[in-house]
């Protein structure tokens, strides 16, 4: 059965895979983005573009109606000066163009630690989100509560290569899951063609097994050549002061960087790890298929 399926943030690292899964299964997938040129390699494969914000009720409202399902997320605003404040109100948009359309089946981006709603930066708002989706009268909603990407580690190769060693805010000796996304990608897809989920429930998605900073650093040091590259944690106020050059709002970089610091509280192992959240793509996958790829570009 070919299922009908909205994908907002089509252009970002999971919509993207999450995309191009259910196109090539032959599903008739609708994506939704501001700038469509990213998505035109999608319309060989039979996709719907609709250029429009996310944040616009009536772009979506029009999207959901003739849909199965929806994949949804909170997209990053650089520039809020209240990141809350836009959470809640981007939400609030998502809310109601659902309960317009009808639609019955809603798979949301979460993470893992948002079953806290202070505390862990970013992640209060996808909390939150939770909750409020969970409100939802007559729909199924099933959020996905990912671990840390691997893929944030693309974001340090200039720091790697540029300094000799990888570092960032967060404590390097934490082990926290960390999951590819394609492993995302594909679970989410799945849920979102079988429909196969009803109430409100999560589905946590952990990748193969915990690492720390320093250990997938090390992992990636013996990939390009330097097995003696080492994990550096940064002081709060130079990440905070790089953040702010590259144009974030400061109250953006302080969400960032709390959650970040805030592993070591634990707040990321807060899920349970068995054979539904663990997923294949070990770090050292990770590092050889996708890291040395942007590495040597």
């Amino acid at each position: 059965m070919k299922t009908k399926i909205v994908v907002l943030g089509a252009t970002g690292t999971v919509g993207s895979k999450i995309s191009e899964i259910l196109l090539n299964q032959g599903h008739q997938v609708t994506l939704i983005a501001r700038h469509t040129e990213k998505l035109e390699k999608y319309c060989s494969l039979g996709a719907e573009i609709i250029a429009g914000d996310i944040t616009d009720v009536q772009t979506l409202t029009n999207a959901f109606k003739n849909a199965d399902s929806a994949f949804v997320l909170l997209p990053d605003n650089v520039k809020a000066e209240n990141t809350r404040a836009y959470q809640r109100q981007v939400t609030s948009i998502f809310i109601e163009a659902i309960e317009k359309s009808g639609i019955k089946y809603i798979v949301n981006m979460s993470s893992l630690g948002s079953h806290m709603h202070e505390g862990n930066g970013m992640m209060g708002g996808t909390g939150e989100q939770e909750v409020r989706l969970n409100q939802l009268q007559d729909v199924n909603v099933l959020h996905i509560r990912s671990a840390y990407f691997m893929e944030n580690f693309l974001r340090t190769i200039g720091v790697v290569k540029k300094m000799g060693f990888n570092a960032t805010a967060a404590d390097g000796d934490h082990s926290i899951p960390m999951v590819a996304t394609e492993d995302v990608a594909k679970i989410a897809a799945g849920h979102l063609a079988n429909l196969d989920f009803e109430g409100k429930s999560v589905h946590a998605v952990m990748g193969p097994r915990d690492y720390t900073y320093r250990e997938f650093t090390s992992i990636i040091g013996k990939a390009i050549g330097n097995p003696e590259l080492t994990y550096v944690q940064l002081p709060v106020e130079q990440v905070k002061q790089a953040f702010l050059g590259n144009g974030f709002s400061e109250d953006f970089a302080n969400n960032l960087i709390e959650m970040g610091t805030a592993i070591k509280t634990g707040f990321m192992n807060y899920q349970k790890r068995d054979d539904s959240t663990t997923t294949p793509t070990t770090a050292e996958a990770f590092v050889d298929g996708v890291y040395l790829l942007a590495y040597n570009k």
